[in-house]
């Protein structure tokens, strides 16, 4: 089992900035890649983000490039979601999950998966 938990969301203007961060306390998750995705309620769960163990690959979806980074500590066991100039359309609950292999942006490719933080993003 690899319990991941995630955290910082909240409500925020348009505009405005969130960190969020996704953190386990096993050894175990330096081992694997992340992934952000995030849902809104009656839709499927859409690939935002995505890096490999090593931190050398890094995936963006189209939708959130230039504004939206990814990035990983593994000696903190974290993995970090910055996200800037945040929109109304950015709104969702934000799941970080744990890859085991396949596509980075398909859901199916992970394995362990956060409850999930929600972010609101207000005009």
């Amino acid at each position: 089992q690899v319990p991941l938990v995630e955290s910082g969301g909240g409500l925020v203007q348009a505009g405005g900035s969130l960190r969020l961060s996704c953190s386990n306390s096993g050894r175990s998750f330096v081992s694997y890649g992340t992934g952000w995705f995030r849902q809104v309620p009656g839709k499927e769960r859409d690939f935002v983000a995505a890096i490999s163990w090593s931190g050398r690959t890094i995936i963006h979806a189209d939708s959130v490039k230039g504004r939206f980074t990814i990035s990983r500590d593994n000696a903190k066991n974290t993995v970090y979601l910055q996200m800037n100039s945040l929109k109304q359309e950015d709104t969702a609950v934000y799941y970080c999950a744990a890859h085991e292999s396949g596509s980075y942006s398909e859901s199916s490719s992970y394995h362990y998966w956060g409850q999930g933080t929600q972010v609101t993003v207000s005009s």
